[in-house]
């Protein structure tokens, strides 16, 4: 049995900074991984999704080459190994240097296998006993898998079984039809491949406004993506040439065949084998661990960062953990959860950038606010790039001024909707931003300009 000033369950993007700033603080820490280190972002989702995603988007930009002015003589050919190599490359770097700085951590013990709690201060991991009165958990998740009939007779892909594949599919059948599905459905139709997407809800990324549905749909159909919407699976089953997914629909075929089958309907939380009931913690229904706005779950000295608590599911909301507990363990700084406001992208080309209330939510408030939306048509930058394709979207509070919330679907959106974000954690009105100078050519100049045509929303 070792004791502990402090011990982390996970390598994700909360744990490795956390064990690194206990060390400044001069703790004797022990971090445990029994897999990959770096988590999600760095093996199975951001880094290598968004790898694939730029050689997806040079393949595009090759056969639009003409649009351009520039002649390409002979196809445009996709290879996938290659492909598949330089991801791995991007990928396995960034995992070796997330094991290279914990190993190289002064009073820092890497034990590499699986950990289970044997009480609420004492961690197994293979024949040994760890123990610590601070316990952190940085878990992770992973995708969810639905209860379809015939599913276990089918071979199936998520999108960590994804990163190891080095053929093109003839035709991918994607189940969900929000932000995994659509990114990888982009990437594969963009090789080449047949896709179709099955989404049961009426529109695509139900989370969103429907003009932001509406116009993915339209971007991902215009590139000869399928979707097939209001169609709930039913079953799968196997035939000669693939799979068959048999579906609920009010319009169209009742079944939907193809080569390959890609489950993206959601993600759940790494908590239902780390033994959570043997410390006492507390779980949700859907198995992610209760935490407060300081990521404390409800036995003192064990707190819950990242994809595991529940609250946020991105690098950026686990990493955000990460600062929180270490301003409030060792800084003397309170910080919450409640303190960040909702912001992510779409990497569907051309991205989406999100950040605060959708317009849906905006209503739900029943106060007069202010709306301005602007087409990317009419965005120099998007037009001269060849890539006008979106549109521009801003929610402002008529009384205070405060921006709401924002939508920027179009070429750099991803980037552009930092301008929104930092005014809105600054609790500056909108006036700050219309009044800025921007620089030209660029997607953010036009923020300005879209504050002199705000509406009052109705």
């Amino acid at each position: 049995m070792q004791n502990f000033d402090a011990i982390i369950i996970g390598t994700g993007q909360a744990g490795p900074p956390l064990a690194a700033r206990l060390v400044e603080a001069g703790m004797n820490v022990a971090i445990i991984e029994r897999k990959f280190f770096g988590g999600t972002c760095v093996n199975t989702g951001c880094i290598p999704t968004k790898t694939l995603v730029a050689s997806a988007y040079a393949a595009s930009i090759a056969r639009r080459a003409g649009e351009f002015g520039l002649r390409i003589t002979g196809d445009i050919a996709v290879d996938m190994k290659a492909v598949k190599a330089r991801k791995d490359a991007i990928s396995g770097q960034s995992r070796m240097a997330v094991e290279r700085w914990m190993r190289g951590l002064k009073s820092c013990t890497v034990y590499l296998g699986h950990a289970r709690f044997l009480s609420s201060r004492e961690i197994a991991v293979g024949d040994q006993v760890l123990t610590s009165e601070r316990v952190f958990i940085n878990a992770g998740g992973r995708a969810s898998i639905p209860p379809f009939p015939g599913l276990e007779e089918v071979k199936y892909l998520t999108n960590s079984s994804m990163m190891q594949i080095d053929s093109l599919p003839e035709h991918l059948v994607i189940v969900g039809g929000s932000y995994v599905g659509l990114e990888f459905a982009q990437i594969y139709r963009r090789f080449g491949c047949a896709v179709t997407v099955v989404e049961m809800q009426p529109r695509l990324i139900a989370r969103e406004d429907e003009d932001v549905s509406d116009d993915v749909a339209k971007i991902l159909e215009q590139e000869g993506i399928n979707i097939r919407l209001s169609a709930k699976c039913l079953s799968v089953a196997r035939h000669d040439d693939g799979i068959s997914v048999t579906v609920d629909c009010a319009a169209g075929p009742p079944q939907v065949s193809g080569s390959h089958l890609l489950l993206a309907v959601g993600r759940r939380p790494n908590t239902d084998d780390l033994g959570l009931d043997k410390a006492g913690l507390t779980v949700d229904e859907h198995g992610y661990i209760v935490v407060d706005d300081q990521l404390r779950t409800n036995v003192p000295g064990i707190w819950a960062l990242g994809d595991c608590n529940g609250k946020g599911a991105f690098t950026h909301t686990s990493y955000n953990d990460f600062e929180i507990v270490a301003s409030n363990l060792l800084d003397n700084d309170r910080r919450t959860i409640a303190d960040r406001i909702s912001a992510y992208a779409l990497y569907i080309d051309p991205p989406l950038g999100r950040a605060g209330m959708t317009e849906r939510q905006v209503r739900e408030r029943n106060k007069p606010a202010l709306v301005a939306k602007r087409p990317m048509t009419k965005v120099g930058r998007a037009v001269e790039k060849g890539e006008a394709r979106g549109f521009m979207k801003m929610l402002v509070d008529a009384g205070d001024k405060h921006i709401l919330g924002a939508s920027i679907l179009g070429v750099g959106g991803d980037e552009a909707i930092h301008s929104v974000l930092d005014l809105m954690y600054a609790g500056s009105p909108y006036t700050i931003l219309q009044r800025a100078m921007h620089i030209h050519p660029t997607v953010s100049e036009l923020l300005p300009t879209m504050m002199d045509e705000l509406k009052p929303l109705v």
